[in-house]
Order: structure tokens, then C-alpha cells, then sequence
């Protein structure tokens, strides 16, 4: 008896360490999961109605994306089901006599391409404010100037099945943007407001970029946006990128620049309203370019 006992008493502290190490991972993934569901509601929550719209969702939904990994929305409207079942009909016919580019946009193919994709991480977050651009570690290279015209780049996203929501269609159709004659490759960083050391809830999107220009962040050229849509396929779901570009006008006047987004409903394309007195969460992430040399500073315009 006393030999079965000890072996008891000798098993105890193994075990014991087990269910401690067990309770401290559990506590880790509760704390991101957290984390990354407050970043999410943020970065959803300063869309405006239509840049919501164009991702698939409402404000009333917001909780419940960030909440929620998967791909499942709540129910809707018999009326509005049979719309979005008729949109994808519709869109499953074109992309059949599309290229032969297959589709990789789509929230399935989402899911997929993180199993079958080895490319770049997701942008992880820093708490530790950055002194320069050298101090962000670089996250992706992507080559732009790999279309002749505007033409083949939009058969290009329609043949992957990325979407483009209406303000962003604006902006690819206005003369203000422009693709590179020559292919080049570009690094691209990641930063936050908050790591540039902006306090508070917002920040205005002018200082912002001031003083990532002056910490040695290069502006994006605006084809930064939809080759990074469209080199970008395993997005993971909640994430939206602001490009950090020069903002173009729309035909009503105002001045937007681009997100890379996957708000659930698959990889898409959005633009977002910058007036001058355009604020964002200083959690969000917005995607600089890094100079291969250092350039002097410019501040955009957002008049």
C-alpha cells in the first residue's frame, strides 16, 4: 500500500505542472482573442455606412463579426437572401467565362489559402512606439508595374473574384491614378498611429502620415492597393489595411484613399473618405513603403 501511495505522491507534481501550463495557454489565447476582437470592432466601427455596406455587413453586425472567425452571418431577410443568391449566380457565370485565372478571392478560398499558401505572416502588432522606419521589420514584398493599362489589372481582379467596393471603383477610374510603366519591386511596412505615439482613442490621418514621413515612411503609390489585394491571398478574416497614399478624388469631389480588407464575406477593396478632419483608431494598421532611400518629407493633401 505505501508503495502504490508513493507512486501517487511521485505523479502529482507532473500532473499538477500540466494542468498549470494547461491554464496559462488557455489564459494567452483568451487574451488574444480579446485583443483581436477589439482591434477588429475599431477598425469596423470607423467605417462609414457605405464602406460597411461594401464589405458585406452593417453597423448592427459588427459585434458579431468580431466575434466570430468563421465566414456565418446572421439571418436576413428572405428578400435580401434571395438578392445576394442572385448576385452570386450572377458573378459565378461571369468568372465561369472569365481568363483562366482561377478564383481566389472568395470566403472559401480565403479559408483554403491558409492551408495551402506559404507566404508573408499577417501584420502582427507592436506595443513599443517606433523611432524610425527602420525599427518596423519589413512584412511584404510586392512587385508593382505588371499591368500595361487599367484594363488588364480590372480583368485581373474580376478573374480572382476580388471585389471592389463602389468608392474604391471611383478611384481606380480616375485619371488621378496611374500604374507603373516599369515593374518594380516595393517593401511594404505596417505601423499603427498607436506606435507612432499617438494617444487617445483616434488620430487625425494628416498628422498621422506627418509624422510617419518624418520617421523615414515612404507614401504608397495608389497601385500599391489593388496588387496588394491581389498578392494578398490569405488575408486572414477582421483584417483591413489602410494603404498610406496620396488620397484621389472621386467624381463628387472627395478625396479617398484605399483598404485592403477581408471583412468576412471574402478579400475585397474599399475606399474610405479623408477630409481634412479625418480621424482613425490609432490601433489601425496603415501600410507605408519603405525608401530605398531617404526622401524629404511631404505631407499629403486631404483639402
Amino acid at each position: 500500500m505505501s508503495v502504490i501511495y508513493g507512486a501517487a505522491w511521485m505523479r502529482r507534481p507532473f500532473g499538477s505542472t500540466q494542468r498549470v501550463v494547461s491554464l496559462v495557454q488557455q489564459f494567452l489565447s483568451t487574451w488574444r482573442e480579446r485583443r483581436r476582437r477589439r482591434r477588429a470592432q475599431a477598425t469596423l466601427r470607423g467605417l462609414s455606412d457605405r464602406e460597411l455596406m461594401d464589405i458585406g455587413t452593417t453597423r448592427g453586425e459588427i459585434d458579431y463579426i468580431a466575434s466570430h472567425r468563421d465566414i456565418a452571418r446572421p439571418n436576413r431577410s428572405t428578400e435580401r437572401d434571395v438578392g445576394v443568391i442572385a448576385l452570386l449566380l450572377c458573378g459565378a457565370l461571369i468568372l465561369a467565362f472569365a481568363s483562366e485565372a482561377k478564383a481566389q478571392c472568395t470566403a472559401q478560398d480565403v479559408l483554403r489559402n491558409h492551408l495551402d499558401l506559404k507566404t508573408a505572416p499577417p501584420v502582427q502588432r507592436s506595443q513599443t512606439p517606433v523611432s524610425s522606419a527602420a525599427d518596423v521589420r519589413l512584412w511584404k514584398t510586392i512587385a508593382i508595374g505588371t499591368f500595361r493599362d487599367m484594363r488588364a489589372l480590372r480583368k485581373a481582379m474580376s478573374a480572382m473574384g476580388c471585389d471592389v467596393g463602389s468608392a474604391a471603383a471611383e478611384v481606380l477610374a480616375r485619371p488621378a491614378f496611374t500604374l507603373s510603366g516599369k515593374k518594380t519591386d516595393v517593401q511594404l511596412v505596417p505601423v499603427s498611429a498607436a506606435e507612432l505615439g499617438f494617444k487617445g482613442e483616434t488620430a487625425s490621418l494628416t498628422e498621422i502620415y506627418a509624422r510617419a514621413q518624418r520617421l523615414g515612411f515612404g507614401l504608397a503609390p495608389a497601385e500599391i492597393a489593388p496588387q496588394l489585394r491581389l498578392q494578398y491571398l490569405d488575408q486572414p478574416i477582421g483584417e483591413f489595411l489602410i494603404i498610406g497614399m496620396e488620397p484621389i478624388r472621386t467624381w463628387a469631389g472627395e478625396p479617398v484613399i484605399l483598404t485592403v480588407a477581408n471583412g468576412g464575406a471574402g478579400l475585397i477593396l474599399i475606399g474610405q473618405g479623408t477630409r481634412e478632419n479625418a480621424e482613425i483608431p490609432v490601433n489601425s494598421t496603415i501600410v507605408f513603403v519603405r525608401p530605398s532611400t531617404p526622401a524629404p518629407a511631404e505631407t499629403a493633401a486631404f483639402k
